[in-house]
């Protein structure tokens, strides 16, 4: 087994365990807060994966470049902007059918990997892209039957459209992520994936940092308070994103982003074992597409 397919697997499980912790500070603070918590809260994990790598895996430090310093810019920025999309998608009544266009990440992923870095995936890869990115938009209208037909019907919708740029700036993200850290050259995946996660988390909770202080002072009060569960959001998110980085080091994002569907398996599994929520017809087959596409593309990709 290739090693970037367990550090995935265990990527999208921090990430499944670091949005459960968000929804849980969504209780004492707003959605900036929340959101400025996997990023600033985050900063000093990500230091001390550089410090190890560095202090007792004696991996020097990449010098950052021109290109690296403009890739984790773009990364850093169309995160941050896929990110309120997706949460502002919330805001309307039936924003089911533009979830479920933010999920087509891995496919748009493909495209801009192929434009920035001249890569393309597999045939096999390709469709297995393509069966688990329909397994996540069957989950996403799973609980409202009538978007299953506007799914198809309602492509240049508003709530489709603004999912669809969402799934643009995260595939984006996740191509300008892998393009940083290749632009570098080395030492090793694991120092480039830390190396570029930091300069990442830094720039993104400066930005976050400095908007809640020009938007919303009192925000500021919020996360303070809460700093204890804040703590373990940073821990599981800079890990997950470390986890991340290092995958799409060594593999194509769009992949690895295709892999990283599995974290929905993880969700349901929480649900059924531990909340006794039943599933629906259309969230099981979409989990047993996604456990297919998987399949296909350990085995074809």
């Amino acid at each position: 087994m290739e090693l970037w397919i367990p550090i995935t697997i265990a990527a999208a499980f921090l990430q499944n365990l670091r949005s459960a912790t968000q929804k849980h500070l969504k209780s004492v603070m707003g959605t900036t807060g929340a959101t400025f918590v996997r990023f600033g809260f985050g900063v000093p994990f990500a230091l001390a994966f550089v410090a190890f790598l560095n202090g007792a895996m004696g991996y020097e430090l990449p010098v950052a470049n021109s290109a690296f310093l403009m890739w984790a810019a773009v990364g850093g920025l169309t995160q941050i902007g896929a990110t309120f999309l997706l949460i502002y998608l919330f805001s309307f009544r039936n924003f089911a059918v533009g979830t479920a266009y933010s999920r087509t990440e891995p496919a748009q992923a493909a495209v801009f990997g192929l434009i920035i870095l001249a890569e393309w995936p597999s045939t096999g890869a390709l469709s297995a892209i393509a069966i688990t990115v329909f397994g996540v938009m069957l989950i996403s209208v799973a609980h409202e039957p009538k978007s299953l037909r506007n799914l198809f019907t309602s492509v240049l919708s508003r709530n489709a459209l603004i999912g669809l740029a969402s799934g643009t700036l995260f595939g984006i993200a996740a191509v300008a992520y892998r393009a940083a850290s290749l632009s570098l050259g080395g030492p090793n995946a694991l120092m480039q994936a830390a190396y570029t996660l930091l300069w990442v988390i830094v720039f993104q909770s400066v930005i976050m940092a400095g908007w809640m202080i020009w938007r919303d002072r009192a925000e500021l009060g919020r996360v303070a308070r809460a700093w204890r569960p804040a703590l373990f959001t940073g821990l599981v998110g800079a890990s997950a994103s470390f986890g991340w980085f290092t995958a799409m080091t060594l593999q194509q994002a769009a992949i690895v982003k295709a892999l990283a569907q599995v974290e929905m398996l993880f969700t349901f599994a929480a649900s059924v074992f531990f909340f006794r929520e039943k599933i629906t017809p259309l969230e099981a087959a979409g989990c047993l597409l996604i456990v297919a596409g998987i399949v296909v593309l350990v085995l074809l990709g």
